[in-house]
């Protein structure tokens, strides 16, 4: 490993900590065809005169039927707006097999401005999801420059825990021993 591998691993480490999924959601994804994963984030500058912004999206995840060569890199759509985004997420592909094939693309609606803190924008958020028996959207906090990373976070972390589901279904249907 060299000091440039070091200090790049370094930087993606601390910008994945950055991010937090704040309400997970806790169902598992299709193990064929599309999966769409809602969620809201919650972003603030580190300037306390910036107010905090809340975004809707989602990301549709998408397996491919139809395995080919050209399927065989992760395809990410609209999730980032800097190169050094970008390059977080190229690191962490670069050393995981678990998402070949896939495709994802990220929908987001236009920032919304409101001017609590971060921790009453979750905490109001929360009650009214729970308020609404709400458990499909998860909540995200990130800085902005990290907003891409945030929901790049949220769907690698839902593909790896429905990871096991999507096995055992494929044993079911006979596809695996």
């Amino acid at each position: 490993m060299t000091f440039d591998d070091f200090e790049q691993e370094q930087r993606f480490q601390e910008a994945w900590s950055a991010v937090q999924i704040e309400r997970p959601v806790h169902y598992s994804l299709f193990t064929f065809g599309e999966s769409v994963l809602l969620y809201v984030l919650v972003t603030k500058t580190a300037k306390s005169a910036e107010p905090v912004k809340i975004r809707r999206g989602e990301v549709t995840v998408t397996r491919p039927t139809i395995i080919t060569p050209e399927s065989a890199e992760p395809e990410f759509q609209n999730f980032f707006e800097g190169q050094e985004e970008r390059g977080f997420a190229e690191f962490l592909m670069a050393r995981t097999a678990a998402f070949s094939h896939l495709r994802f693309s990220n929908a987001a609606g236009p920032d919304r401005i409101v001017s609590d803190s971060v921790e009453e924008v979750i905490a109001r958020l929360n009650r009214q999801f729970d308020d609404e028996e709400e458990d499909q959207v998860a909540i995200l906090s990130a800085p902005p420059e990290l907003s891409g990373l945030a929901v790049m976070r949220y769907a690698t972390e839902r593909i790896m825990s429905s990871a096991p589901d999507n096995l055992q279904e494929l044993r079911e249907r006979g596809f695996l021993p």
